[in-house]
Formats: structure tokens, sequence, C-alpha cells
């Protein structure tokens, strides 16, 4: 079920979907509290701003969008949104643009590998966080390692923006129909329909209000982030599935070399 939700500034929605890797100690500030009672109580000021700078792995992936297409704010709503689920913003930022910062921010650190990085530009890649999770992140490049598939294949599926149906609240959790993905030894590639349980609240209190059965949702690693738009699903179906399939063509190689803490 599709239902209309009320437009955030760009920053609290920064924080839904920055929440949940940062509560695992996988990137950003060290106080993940902050972030959650930043998101709880929906305050931005300018304390919420310096925390979003300090993720190292999305912060230069919103200079990149909000430079590339004029709008001065990083933070701003429009670039946000499509850093984490999509939208055609992504297709003004161009070519060169996303060259320029991947030679920036992974050339010294990738080497010889750098050409590798840049097959998935070339390919089309766009800064969306799907481009990040299969053609950056190094979990890519283990699948072909069967003492680490199983991991790697976890950690991807965990680490991208999903979206699903609510089938079930309880508490502060909730049951979620969704799509995992799959890996067959040669590609990855969304399974059939399955459910998880994910969180949506601490204590009683969430990003998201009234959230109901039906609700469809996003979720990142164990956290429900959003309610979803109709033009939202479609637009991070369409670039999940574009970076699957960019990332299938070169999984023997890509993401092999990117520090890990750099991620999302």
């Amino acid at each position: 079920m599709i239902r209309a939700t009320p437009i955030l500034d760009g920053a609290q929605l920064f924080v839904r979907y920055a929440y949940p890797p940062n509560a695992r100690g996988s990137c950003g500030p060290p106080d993940s509290d902050a972030l959650l009672h930043y998101g709880q109580a929906g305050v931005t000021d300018a304390g919420l701003r310096e925390l979003a700078k300090g993720f190292a792995g999305a912060w230069p992936y919103l200079e990149l969008i909000s430079t590339a297409t004029g709008i001065r704010d990083p933070l701003d709503y429009r670039v946000v949104e499509a850093y984490w689920v999509g939208s055609p913003l992504l297709e003004r930022v161009g070519i060169t643009n996303i060259g320029n910062s991947m030679e920036n921010r992974f050339r010294a650190r990738t080497g010889h590998q750098f050409s590798h990085l840049m097959e998935g530009v070339l390919a089309g890649g766009v800064p969306n966080h799907s481009f990040h999770v299969f053609e950056v992140y190094p979990w890519l490049g283990l699948l072909r390692d069967d003492r680490r598939s199983g991991t790697a294949l976890t950690v991807l599926d965990g680490c991208r923006i999903r979206w699903g149906e609510i089938v079930e609240i309880i508490g502060d959790e909730a049951v979620v129909r969704t799509r995992h993905l799959a890996w067959d030894g040669i590609s990855l590639t969304l399974s059939g329909s399955t459910v998880e349980t994910a969180r949506h609240a601490v204590a009683g209190t969430g990003f998201v209000a009234d959230l109901a059965v039906g609700d469809t949702v996003s979720l990142h690693w164990d956290w429900i982030c959003d309610r979803l738009t109709r033009g939202q699903v479609t637009q991070l179906h369409g670039y999940t599935q574009r970076h699957l399939r960019i990332a299938n063509s070169g999984v023997e190689h890509r993401g092999t070399a990117v520090a890990l803490d750099d991620t999302l």
C-alpha cells in the first residue's frame, strides 16, 4: 500500500538512512545515539549538519550531486533522496564529474585496481547508494571466495537500500515482505518474496510516524527508514537493477580494494 508521507528537510531524511549503519559502528561519528535523538526529535541544526559531514562514505557523494546539479546544499532534500533512493537528478551529474570524484577519493587507495572501479562509472554507474554498494564496496569481490561468500552476500544485502511491505507490527519491530539478494556463483539477482523483521523505533519512538500494515517502506540493514511513494519505489528498484547489471559484468574483480572504513 502506498501512502503519502510528509516531506522532510534533507538533513532529517539523511538521518533516517544513515542511522542504521552508524548504530552498527560501520560508519560515521562514534556517537550514534546523537543521530538517533536528532531523528526522533525531528530537529535539524548546525550540530546535525556536522554529524552528517562525518560520514566519509556518503558525504562526498552528496557534495558531488549538489555541485554537479547546481544545488547549493548537500543536505537539500533532492540531493539526499537522489543518493539514498534515486531520482532523475542523478542523470544530471555527468560521467566526467563522477570520474573526477572517484579519482580524488580512491585512486591513491586502489592503485592499479582503480581501472576496475572506473569500469562501473564508464558502464553507466551514478552516485546512488546502490552504486557504492555494488561497484565500490569491497564485499562484492569476495562473492567468489567460497569461505566468505555467505558473509559477503549478507553484508551486501543489508547495506543496500531495500523496499518492502509491512505485514505485521509488533512493538518496536515490524515484519516486512521484501526481496533479498541471491548469488548463484555467477551473478547477483533479487530473490522471490520473503519476510524479515526490522526495527522501526527505540523505546516506542522512531523516525516514521503512524506506520501501518500495508505501508511500503525502505530498509537499511535491520531498520525501517522511510515510507515510500510509488515513484520512489520505481526509482529505487530501477537504480538497484542498473547497478546490479553493472556489478554482474565484472563481479570477479569489482570492489576488492576499497577500504572497509569508507562504507555505509
